[in-house]
């Protein structure tokens, strides 16, 4: 004969009271409960969709990257920023436009501030550059210290010289961070700020005493003694 539990075994079971909790409320939430699978399903798919779609967009950015890199390298700067349509190829500009988000497309933004700047259009390089994102690590150190450029190139040299504190300290070694330590030095000397260049200074010969920039460092540092003593 079959062994049946007790009314007591059955309130008390832990199993079969989660059970029976559990099955209560998909009868009080089944709509909730089907809303709410739904819409795990739609993120899950929407994520998979927008993964394979942001794949597709980076490899149509890049392939049209190619064009415009080989025309930023021969110097063809309207043409690297605006296309051919003569030829059908595609700009820095149009990348940037439609395909921003992609790695591609943040290059382009690069590219397309040193073509301006080099045409020079520095407002438009600025607006290029501020929207850039740097990469990590020493290769950032270069548009970054860019960064810094156009802005000393417009007159924005107290900004000019927080760039180029940033690009220092970026990646910091031997060789860039005493070189843009005293790029800052220099702008904050035009932005007349004499104790923040002074500062700068003594942090080379402090920390950087066998850099390139070192001797250049020390005129800067006379040049400097000059100012403040005028």
């Amino acid at each position: 004969m079959a062994k049946r539990l007790t009314k007591e075994q059955l309130e008390t079971d832990p199993l079969l009271t989660s059970y029976y909790l559990f099955t209560s409320f998909l009868k009080r939430n089944m709509t909730a409960v089907v809303i709410a699978g739904v819409a795990f399903i739609a993120v899950v798919g929407g994520g998979i969709f927008y993964f394979l779609y942001s794949q597709a967009q980076e490899a149509e950015a890049q392939e049209l990257l190619v064009y415009a890199e080989q025309a930023f390298r021969q110097g063809e700067f309207e043409t690297a920023l605006w296309g051919d349509d003569d030829v059908l190829r595609t700009g820095l500009v149009d990348i940037i436009n439609n395909y921003g988000r992609t790695s591609a497309g943040n290059l382009a933004r690069y590219y397309a501030a040193v073509a301006e700047s080099e045409l020079g259009n520095y407002e438009d390089a600025l607006r290029y550059i501020e929207r850039f994102d740097p990469p990590r690590g020493i290769l950032g150190v270069g548009p970054i210290s860019f960064h810094a450029v156009v802005l000393s190139n417009i007159g924005e040299y107290s900004r000019a010289a927080d760039v180029f504190e940033k690009a220092a300290e970026w990646d910091i070694n031997e060789a860039t961070t005493p070189q843009n330590l005293f790029n800052a030095a220099q702008a904050a000397m035009e932005a007349d700020e004499i104790a923040r260049a002074t500062q700068l200074v003594n942090r080379i010969l402090n920390e950087y005493e066998g850099s390139q920039v070192a001797d250049q460092a020390r005129r800067l540092e006379g040049m400097l003694f000059v100012r403040q003593a005028s």
